[in-house]
C-alpha cells in the first residue's frame, strides 16, 4: 500500500480501512483480512505491556513491535507511532528517532500527535523523506499528563480550531490525520475541507477511513470505549479455552492418544527397568 494510493481511495470515495498490531501473528491475520493499513501505536503500553497509559513507551518498543509485524504484514501500510517526547525537542532529535522506527523497525511511515504546534517537525520529516500521519482531537499521550479524555470539537469555535489545526498539518506535508474522540459534525467539516485522507476513531462515519484498535474490536477486555463496536469477544473465548485445558490437565483428559507419540514397541523393550 502506497501514500498514493489512500489519496486516490478518497477521491473515489472508498472507504479506507485501519487497525492495530504489534505483533507477528496479529500482523499475519489483518495481512489475510485485506485491511489498508496498520498502526503500531503507543497504545501498545496499555493493551500489551499493562502500562496505564502511553507516556512510559519508548522509541525503542516501537522498533521492537514494529519489526515483527513488519515481518508478518506486507500489503498493508504500516506507520509506526512516535513516543511522548520523542518529536518535541528539536527537529533534528525528531527526524533522528523517525528515521529509526523506518530504518531499523522497517515502518513505511511515522505518526506523531499535535496541531499547528507540531507543524515544523511534520515539515521537517517530510523534507527528508519521512511520510507522516498526523493526529488532532483527543490526543492520549497530552491526556495522560494532564489532559482530559473527553470528545472534542461540541462547539463551533473548537470545531474550527480543529480544522486550522488540520490544515497546518496537511500544508506542512503530512498525508493523512487521525481525527480521535471528536463530534460528527467536526470530523465532517475537517474531511470535506481537506484534500489528505481523514482516519476516524470515535469520530463518526464522515471520515474518509476508521481505525480501531485489534484488542478493542477483538474484545480482548471487559470494556472499550464507547465508540467501540465488538467484532468478537475474545475475552470469553480465550478465558474459557484456558479453563478448558485446566480442566483436562487436571482430569488427565489431555494429552489423549491423539496427542501422544510412543517409541517403536522393540525399543521400548530396551528400556531400562
Amino acid at each position: 500500500m502506497m501514500v498514493s494510493r489512500l489519496w486516490k481511495m478518497k477521491e473515489k470515495g472508498e472507504k479506507i480501512t485501519m487497525t492495530t498490531a504489534y505483533d507477528y501473528p496479529t500482523a499475519l491475520l489483518v495481512e489475510k483480512a485485506g485491511l489498508d493499513m496498520i498502526l503500531v501505536g503507543d497504545s501498545v503500553g496499555m493493551v500489551v505491556l499493562g502500562y496505564e497509559n502511553p507516556v512510559p513507551v519508548t522509541v525503542d518498543d516501537i522498533i521492537h513491535h514494529t519489526k515483527a509485524v513488519v515481518k508478518g504484514a506486507k500489503t498493508p501500510l504500516i506507520v509506526a507511532d512516535m513516543p511522548f517526547m520523542s518529536y518535541h525537542i528539536s527537529p533534528e532529535e525528531t527526524k533522528r528517532n523517525a528515521a529509526r522506527l523506518i530504518q531499523e523497525g522497517g515502518a513505511d511511515a511515522v505518526k506523531l500527535e499535535g496541531g499547528r504546534e507540531v507543524a515544523p517537525m511534520v515539515k521537517a520529516l517530510v523534507d527528508v523523506g519521512i511520510p507522516v500521519q498526523a493526529h488532532i482531537g483527543l490526543m492520549p499521550q497530552r491526556a495522560s499528563v494532564g489532559g482530559a479524555f473527553k470528545v472534542q470539537g461540541k462547539d463551533v469555535e473548537t470545531a474550527n480550531a480543529i480544522l486550522d489545526d488540520a490544515l497546518e498539518l496537511e500544508d506542512a506535508g503530512a498525508f493523512s490525520v487521525v481525527i480521535e474522540f471528536v463530534t460528527a459534525e467536526a470530523a465532517q467539516l475537517i474531511t470535506k475541507n481537506l484534500k489528505m485522507p481523514t482516519i476516524g476513531i470515535g469520530a463518526g462515519p464522515y471520515c474518509d477511513g476508521q481505525v480501531l484498535l485489534s484488542h478493542d474490536l477483538l474484545g480482548y477486555y471487559e470494556s472499550q470505549p464507547p465508540f467501540v463496536k465488538l467484532y468478537a469477544d475474545l475475552n470469553k473465548t480465550i478465558t474459557e479455552s484456558f479453563k478448558a485445558y485446566r480442566d483436562d490437565v487436571r482430569a488427565s483428559k489431555y494429552p489423549g492418544e491423539d496427542h501422544t507419540v510412543y517409541m517403536d514397541k522393540e525399543e521400548k523393550k530396551k528400556l531400562r527397568g
